[in-house]
């Protein structure tokens, strides 16, 4: 399943991809926990595999309740802090299952995506859809990407299942086999996909709703703010409830536009709009209103 889109993109530096953001920044981690892990792009990702787990892996475990908040941790120093809360090793140090942070795809993905950046490589956490989870179904799902620079392209690595056989290349994920939420929505519009087939496994939530906040989340994770998969804001929440119309899909035509293109500049000059832009990014994010999936989110097989 594909919407046809090659991903060799003129690398450009509108966004400096190579340092952290405000939730990727690893400024205040000590040294000796990162400097371990491995100089190869796909080695710095391997260990994420190793350092968290999914809610119902945790579940099955027996953790105790209160672990269970980890999954609404969004900075990457927080979540390491809290990782090395019950283990002190080096981050190239596989945890066992239950010294594991407890997270989603996204923590994955973010964790991974924060490594690269503070090996100076530029990186980036995608929101979009798995297409190898469930045949013919798209499934809510966050990877991670890194330039390539001898290639002159975006690599997609799922760092989740990157020790599984899930597909065959998780650490170059092929064309079609990841759509971010740009991607997903442009194929939606020209009917090469059905949206009643992308959402998030084990609940109500599929169609054109979950498509529209997939490419809202992406639009903020490519300007280095990578949320929750359950954070709404702007119209997010109208457009889940079904009361958003002709106009809301124009503009999220145009973010798929910028963002399945590359075009950093309008991602910027987008994401500066006040419905689009994460109302106020701080400790707290007190403008930020945890949704419908909150606490949710379903998983499939390895875990989403």
């Amino acid at each position: 399943m594909s919407d046809g889109t090659p991903r060799v993109i003129a690398m450009v530096d509108t966004i400096n991809y190579a340092t952290g953001g405000p939730l990727t920044d690893l400024g205040q981690t000590r040294r000796s926990v990162l400097d371990e892990i491995a100089g190869e792009p796909v080695d710095i990702c391997r260990p994420a595999s190793s350092l968290v787990i999914q809610p119902n892996e945790a579940k099955d475990l027996g953790l105790p309740a209160h672990r269970f908040a980890e999954n609404q941790i969004r900075p990457v120093g927080a979540l390491i802090d809290a990782l090395l809360a019950m283990d002190s090793a080096p981050l190239n140090v596989a945890r066992e299952p239950s010294r594991r942070v407890i997270g989603t795809c996204r923590h994955f993905a973010v964790l991974s995506c924060a490594l690269l950046r503070y090996r100076g490589i530029p990186a980036r956490a995608r929101c979009g859809f798995a297409t190898y989870f469930e045949p013919g179904k798209g499934l809510d799902h966050w990877i991670t990407e890194y330039w390539h620079n001898g290639d002159r392209r975006w690599v997609r690595v799922d760092s989740e299942i990157i020790h599984q056989s899930v597909v065959a290349r998780p650490e170059d994920l092929r064309v079609g086999e990841f759509l971010t939420g740009g991607e997903a929505w442009m194929a939606f519009r020209n009917g090469s996909i059905d949206a009643s087939h992308f959402g998030v496994f084990g609940t109500e939530n599929w169609g054109p709703a979950e498509i529209r906040g997939n490419v809202i989340k992406d639009l903020a994770a490519l300007n280095k703010v990578e949320m929750l998969p359950w954070d709404e804001w702007g119209r997010m929440e109208a457009s889940y409830k079904g009361e958003t119309g002709a106009d809301y899909d124009e503009l999220i035509d145009t973010i798929a536009v910028a963002c399945t293109s590359d075009d950093q500049s309008a991602v910027t000059d987008l994401y500066a709009l006040d419905e689009l832009r994460v109302p106020e990014l701080s400790g707290v994010l007190p403008g930020m209103r945890s949704g419908r999936r909150a606490g949710t989110q379903q998983t499939w097989g390895p875990g989403l």
